[in-house]
């Protein structure tokens, strides 16, 4: 019990699954198990056409005759199975039950339509050819043809004399195609002889023919072989016999042999040779077709004769990719793919529910395809592809299933097309403004705009981007674009659409020339204008050259766009003549052709005939058929000589033909190559006019041809050479056959870049091309595509490159030079604003008007990561210029707009534009003596003004507690060490006034114990340096360092600095300076080129300049106002010890030197 219900539990739960996914899931596919066949039947006879169906019930079927319903009736009726029953057939003028019959097989989720069967009514008509009658020799060869038209085929039997033939003998053979042949004739095979056609419905008598036999009069003389009937163009369907018949005479008897003209060898399983040297071929398949050659051959001999004719086979259509059942949303797009082949070409139609599929706007068809763009549910069938052709018709099916969704995005908006080059268009668009943050992906759709039902292609990209380029469109042409969003559950409404046009190209390839000669001097060339497919946009000129065979002069004339032919004259008779053609559009001239060559008439007396107007179609892709027309004119034309050669391959065998054809059809031949056809007519008298003519195989239609024929993509791209604006490429042909013209496509991207415009477009006929306006020190990838006879390749691999860097093509911006000390000034500024330049080293150069006037220069150098540098030794009162250049490995750059700068004793001011430059517009002009501050410079500041506040409270709390000491002591000498390291000189007398008078006020040393700098404190105040120490720079004079200097001056009421310097001593710490801007190097080892780090860094730089490291006078001491002219004061500088980890902020010191005057009044205040 408990299984019972498991079981009823689980069919319920299958119910219940399969319910609302019964049209999806669950759905039994609507077919057919049998569908109706051709059929051949008597008339008066009863006739069964087949056909069973299944689906999920109820099925209903109904007939269709010739596209008609049929209705039942007394005379058709419809069996319980489906199938079509007719008791008896009619067969009248008036009513015939004869046609094209279908079975329609129908459920609710559609309808289907069968195969196409023919109901044949059996007939035979009159015959379309008697025998005739033959004259022959004994020994020699008769033979009797007729034909009848037959359904069935009729089987053809001969009579002699009105009884059967006997055929017991090999010298009688009856080929099956009703050919009767007697070979050696002998004196009984005389009398009157009749073709007999049998099929099912009748048999049908000839008229009768007499064979005469006449002895022969006397001995045989020798002669060549010649063919008297030989092969005929024979077209057949698969599973046929064929006979390919062929009879020749000579004397000796010839022998027959068969060969291919492709060289492949004759199938031996399927062929044999019936009688003596007809070649029968039965159960014909697709690998027959071709063209046969017969060869007559004199035994023992080289002398022969050929025959040829061409065996097609006709094929039944099939279908190599069938359509798939798809389940698309309300307004996505549908595409059924459908490819079959067969022979001839099957056409290809479609069916929805079994009736024509409409088409309009939204539903196209692209060659095979089916497309339904912006599907609504009544687009919600069942679609048939239909293939048929001569022999038969087959039908592939596939359904599509709608689903609905309501929450959809809104379409995608203000839609963007703009063209890039001949072959790529770039689409821009903007989200859709309701539901974008649903959308998961786009579908760009583009077509051409000109023409009908031309095909739509789709392209499918993420939701990440809002542009795309299209990159294999055709040039000159006119394409329409509109876009689609997708989320998950459905599509928005296709997007407004908008066309742009793509710019030309050179022609694909030239004109197809047809050369003929009306006189001895002249070559009349003609040839049809250019399609626009191949012309890829307006043809401006054409260029005719020609030469002779002998010279290689080449002798060109341009002609208009409209010219369709063009007459050479003056010209040497019997000559050859080589020509070739280039076409050209308003972008430059394509490739010229092949030289085709063409033989001038020879000088005669005679008239000979003129030459044959030719008229070339391509049958198929691997056969020509060629027809001609001779003009009236008096000259008896006794037959035709016909050749033909691939372009570039040597010329075939001339081809005999006589005087009545007027057609050929030329077969096993290449796809997509082009071939060059003479022919003309010979006379008795000489053989006439010649006429050449060119024409292009098409590429076969199969599906498998056409994947053989894509081309592959061009192979070993690789750099030659390239520098920071260009790179050079070249790569190999990919290696398939191919006499077409090629050209190539190179794109050029970025790597990582998101920016569409900066993708390159390259069109070229060569294998190489320099890709030029890249940006210089930036990486791309490189790919090639080629392009054949309108088809294109894949890209090729991808092939990186970096360009090299370039010279900077700009100045450093934003040059400002501050006056921070009355000889010494800072220089700040910012990189060239160019990108992709890497900067390696700044040049600072400087110099006074007087030595600008000069042309003396000089010049400080700094690495490429600083922007900040010092200018010492200016010398007060005099104006300097300024100016600086960025500079790589390359090359150096464009100096900047020069800057001016005019120290003044006492104040400190700043750059001013120059006069007669305006580079820089941006370049600050500071006339107030202060910076603009930012954030760095505030906080600067603050630590500017924490440092002073610090000197206030200890100068005072000094002040306050040696007060008493000072009150009570006397004049003494405050013994400081001696300094070691570099020795600074007395101030000079020019600024005497800046020296501070030194009074007794300290019993001892003093020096800072907060690890601040070593300086002497007296009663008012520390003593102030002459510079601001952090840009100081300390010389050290090399002939003074070995001297050791010792001062003691004493006197009553005076304060006596004792200086000293020990020779080998060890140097001081470093001092702030040092530690902020590196150590300090003197001049004699400073073997640079004066490049060091920069104050930006925290490092020292030093400038590069032959002027003497110290004067003299810097070391001599001058004598203060406030001294007795035997007093002498020496200011030393101690420098403590102190260690920093990390470097100072150049804005920073920026903050802190603006502090440095309210250091200074808040020191003097103290001392107040």
């Amino acid at each position: 019990m408990a299984n019972f219900k498991m079981k009823i539990f689980r069919h319920w739960l299958l119910f219940v699954l399969c319910l609302p996914l019964s049209s999806v899931l669950c759905f039994s596919e609507l077919s057919f198990i049998t569908e109706p066949s051709d059929v051949t039947v008597l008339p008066k006879d009863p006739a069964v056409l087949d056909c069973q169906a299944h689906g999920q019930p109820p099925v209903t079927i109904k007939w269709l005759r010739n596209g008609v319903k049929l209705a039942e009736s007394e005379h058709i009726h419809l069996l319980p199975n489906g199938s079509l029953y007719i008791p008896k057939i009619k067969h009248t003028k008036e009513d015939s039950d004869e046609g094209f019959y279908q079975c329609l097989s129908q459920n609710k989720f559609g309808a289907i339509l069968s195969q196409r069967s023919r109901l044949t009514i059996a007939s035979i008509s009159e015959f379309v050819l008697h025998p005739v009658p033959v004259v022959v020799t004994v020994g020699s060869v008769a033979r009797f043809s007729c034909a009848v038209i037959s359904s069935p085929p009729a089987t053809i039997t001969w009579e002699l004399n009105q009884r059967t033939l006997p055929l017991q003998t090999d010298r009688i053979t009856v080929l099956p195609n009703g050919v009767l042949q007697i070979h050696n004739v002998q004196l009984e095979d005389a009398g009157h002889y009749q073709c007999v056609a049998t099929n099912i419905g009748s048999v049908l008598k000839s008229r009768e023919a007499t064979l005469t036999v006449n002895q022969d009069a006397g001995p045989k003389l020798r002669q060549r072989p010649r063919i008297i009937a030989g092969p005929q163009n024979v077209t057949v369907s698969l599973h046929q016999t064929v006979v390919l018949e062929c009879v020749a005479t000579g004397n000796p008897r010839p022998i027959i042999s068969w060969s291919r003209a492709d060289s492949k060898p004759i199938d031996v399983y399927n062929a044999k040779v019936l009688g003596n040297g007809n070649l029968v071929i039965a159960d014909v398949s697709t690998k027959h077709s071709g063209v046969y050659i017969c060869r007559a051959t004199t035994p023992g001999t080289r002398n022969h004769t050929t025959a040829a004719a061409n065996l097609t086979v006709l094929v039944p259509p099939n279908i190599v990719e069938k359509p798939e059942s798809q389940t698309r949303p309300r307004a996505g797009t549908a595409r059924f793919m459908c490819q079959a082949e067969g022979v001839p070409t099957p056409r290809i139609t479609w069916l929805k529910n079994g009736e024509q599929v409409h088409l309009n706007g939204r539903i196209k068809m692209y060659n095979s395809k089916l497309v339904i763009t912006q599907i609504i549910p009544e687009d919600d069938a069942i679609y048939q592809c239909v293939a048929e052709n001569e022999q038969g018709s087959v039908l592939s099916l596939a359904r599509l299933i709608v689903v609905m969704s309501e929450d959809r995005p809104s379409a995608p908006r203000n839609i963007h097309a703009e063209t890039i080059s001949s072959s790529a268009i770039l689409l821009a668009w903007e989200r859709p403004l309701y539901n974008a943050d649903k959308v998961i992906a786009y579908s760009v759709h583009y077509m051409k705009a000109e023409g009908l039902n031309n095909e739509e292609y789709q392209v499918v990209i993420g939701n990440d981007t809002t542009s795309y380029i299209i990159d294999d469109l055709e040039p000159a042409r006119n394409y329409s674009f509109y876009i689609v969003a997708y989320m998950p559950m459905g599509a928005s409404r296709m997007s407004d659409q908008v066309s742009q046009h793509t710019l030309e190209d050179v022609p694909l390839r030239t004109p197809e020339l047809s050369l003929t000669s009306h006189s001895t001097t002249d070559i009349q060339v003609s040839w049809q204008p250019l399609p626009a497919k191949v012309s890829r946009g307006r043809v401006s000129a054409y260029r005719l050259s020609y030469r002779t065979a002998a010279d290689s002069t080449v002798t060109s004339v341009e002609l208009l766009q409209n010219s369709t032919e063009y007459l050479l004259e003056g010209l040497q008779p019997d000559t050859i003549y080589l020509l070739r053609m280039a076409a050209a559009t308003r972008v430059g001239w394509c490739e010229p052709s092949a030289w085709t060559s063409h033989r001038t008439p020879k000088t005669s007396s005679n008239k000979v005939p003129s030459a044959p107007i030719l008229q070339l179609e391509a049958l198929n892709c691997t056969s020509i058929v060629a027809r001609w027309q001779s003009s009236l004119e008096s000259v008896a034309i006794q037959g035709y000589r016909l050749c033909y050669h691939e372009e570039g391959q040597p010329e075939q065998p001339d081809i005999q033909l006589q005087a009545q054809t007027n057609t050929y059809t030329i077969g096993g031949l290449d796809p997509r190559k082009k071939y060059h056809v003479k022919i003309l007519a010979v006379s008795k008298v000489a053989d006439g006019h010649q006429r050449d003519q060119t024409i292009s195989t098409p590429g076969c239609v199969s599906a498998r041809d056409q994947l053989a024929a894509a081309p592959p993509p061009p192979n070993q791209v690789t750099v030659l050479d390239g520098n920071s604006s260009a790179v050079s490429l070249r790569w190999s042909h990919p290696p398939f056959p191919s006499g077409k013209a090629v050209s190539y496509t190179v794109r050029c991207t970025p790597v990582g870049t998101h920016n569409v415009f900066a993708i390159h477009y390259l069109q070229t006929t060569k294998q190489s091309v320099t890709v030029q306006k890249l940006d210089p020190n930036t990486r791309y990838e490189f790919v090639v595509r080629l392009h054949v006879d309108q088809m294109s390749s894949p890209w090729s691999s991808v092939v990186y490159h970096q360009t090299l860097p370039a010279a900077p093509s700009q100045p450093p911006a934003g040059v400002r030079v501050t006056l921070i000390e009355e000889d010494t000034a800072l220089v700040s500024w910012r990189e060239p604003t160019e990108s992709n330049v890497v900067i390696t080293r700044y040049t600072i150069l400087y110099a006074s008007q007087k030595d600008w006037i000069a042309g003396h220069w000089q010049k400080v150098q700094r690495e490429g990561n600083h922007t900040m540098a010092l200018l010492e030794k200016l010398e007060p009162g005099n104006v300097y210029l300024v100016k600086i250049a960025a500079s790589n490995e390359v090359g150096e750059g464009p100096f900047s707009e020069i800057v001016e700068l005019a120290p003044k004793r006492g104040n400190v001011h700043r750059s001013k534009n120059p006069r007669h430059s305006d580079w820089f517009p941006d370049t600050t002009v500071f006339s107030d003596g202060l910076y603009h501050i930012d954030q760095r410079s505030m906080t600067g500041i603050i630590v500017g003004v924490s440092i002073a506040l610090t000197c206030t409270i200890t100068c005072a709390l000094i002040l306050i507690s040696k007060g008493k000491q000072r009150k009570s002591s006397s004049h003494k000498v405050i013994a400081v060490g001696a300094p070691e390291g570099p020795r600074s000189g007395f101030p000079s007398e020019r600024h005497a006034e800046n020296v501070e008078a030194l009074i007794p006020m300290m019993r001892d040393h003093f020096i800072d114990a907060k690890g601040g700098s070593s300086i002497i404190i007296n009663g008012t105040c520390p003593v102030s340096s002459k510079k601001w120490l952090l840009f100081n720079r300390e010389i050290r004079n090399p002939a003074d360092s070995d001297i050791e200097t010792r001062a003691s001056l004493y006197e009553a009421g005076k304060t006596v600095l004792r200086y000293e310097e020990h020779l080998g001593s060890a140097p001081l710490p470093p001092s702030s300076r040092e530690i902020i801007y590196g150590p300090l190097r003197s001049e004699s080892s400073h073997t640079s080129e004066g490049s060091q780090e920069t104050g930006d860094s925290g490092h020292y730089s030093n400038e590069e300049s032959n002027e003497e490291m110290s004067s003299p006078s810097s070391s001599r001491s001058s004598r203060p106002k406030s001294l007795g002219p035997d007093d002498s004061i020496a200011v030393l500088e101690l420098k403590q010890s102190f260690k920093v980890e990390k470097e100072v902020d150049a804005s920073l010191l920026r903050g802190i030197s603006e502090t440095t005057h309210v250091v200074s009044s808040t020191c003097q205040a103290a001392s107040c």
